[in-house]
C-alpha cells in the first residue's frame, strides 16, 4: 500500500508528498491587526493569494456574520480564551466541511491542541515558528498533509491508541477485502467520498458502507483517527 505521507525529521511534521504547484488561497481570521499585517508580509509572494477577515475580540466571535471566501487553507489566530478558538474551528467546518485549518498560537500543549485536532484542525504552528515555517506548513496542508509538532502528534496518537478497544493498531491490513483496501488507500490520500466513488467506479453509498466497515474494524470513529493510526504504524 502506498502511503501519501512522509515524516519530516527536522520540523517533526507529517508532510504530504509533493504535487504539481498551484496557487494556494489562504483566508486568515484574526482579531489582532498586527497579526493580520505580519501574515500579509509573510505571504506577499507568488503562489499565495491571501484574504483576511478581522474578528471582533469577543469571547466567542460570530463568524457567520462574515463573508468568507472558499480557500485552500483557513488560518485561525487563536483567541485569548480556548473555547473561542474551538468555536471558530467548529463554525468554519460547519460552513466548509472539507476545509483545511491551520491554527496559530503563542504555544501548544495537550490542553489546547488535542481538542483542536479532534475537531479537525490539520496544523498547529506558533507565532515564533511562523516566519520560518508558515509558507511550508500552508503548502503541505493544502496538499492534504498535517503540520503538527512531533511531540504533540505522538501524544495525541497515543491517546487515540489507548482509547481503541483491545489497543488495536493499524499494524496490518490482511483482514481487509480488496475493495476495503482500495477504499483505505483512497482515504489515506484524503479523498472525499465522491472522489473515491469516481475513482473506483462505485456509488457514494457503497463508499460510505466500506468506510463505516473500516472504522469499525479498526475501532475508531473518525477518518482522521484512521489516518493518524496509519501514519503511526509506518516507519519514519
Amino acid at each position: 500500500m502506498t502511503c501519501p505521507y512522509t515524516v519530516n525529521p527536522v520540523a517533526c511534521e507529517v508532510v504530504a508528498k509533493a504535487s504539481p504547484s498551484r496557487r494556494i488561497t489562504i483566508c486568515l481570521l484574526s482579531h489582532h491587526p498586527l497579526v493580520l499585517a505580519e501574515f500579509q508580509r509573510l505571504l506577499a509572494r507568488p503562489g499565495f493569494l491571501l484574504a483576511t477577515r478581522r474578528l471582533e475580540p469577543t469571547l466567542v466571535p460570530d463568524i457567520a456574520r462574515l463573508t468568507l471566501p472558499r480557500a485552500s487553507v483557513y488560518v485561525v489566530d487563536a483567541m485569548g480564551h480556548r473555547s473561542a478558538t474551538e468555536a471558530i474551528v467548529v463554525s468554519l467546518l460547519e460552513h466548509f466541511p472539507s476545509a483545511r485549518l491551520l491554527v496559530v498560537s503563542e504555544k501548544f500543549n495537550e490542553n489546547n491542541s488535542f481538542p483542536l485536532l479532534r475537531l479537525g484542525a490539520k496544523g498547529l504552528i506558533t507565532y515564533a515558528e511562523a516566519p520560518s515555517q508558515l509558507r511550508r506548513a500552508l503548502e503541505n496542508i493544502a496538499r492534504g498533509g498535517y503540520w503538527v509538532p512531533r511531540s504533540v502528534l505522538s501524544r495525541f496518537v497515543d491517546t487515540i491508541l489507548n482509547s481503541v478497544p483491545g489497543n488495536r493498531r493499524l499494524r496490518g491490513t490482511t483482514g481487509l477485502s480488496r475493495r476495503e483496501q482500495e477504499v483505505l488507500d483512497s482515504l489515506l490520500e484524503n479523498l472525499a467520498n465522491k472522489e473515491i466513488a469516481d475513482r473506483l467506479h462505485i456509488s457514494e453509498r457503497t463508499v460510505k458502507f466500506h468506510v463505516s466497515n473500516l472504522l469499525s474494524k479498526f475501532g475508531v470513529r473518525r477518518r482522521a483517527d484512521l489516518i493518524l493510526l496509519s501514519m503511526q504504524a509506518r516507519p519514519s
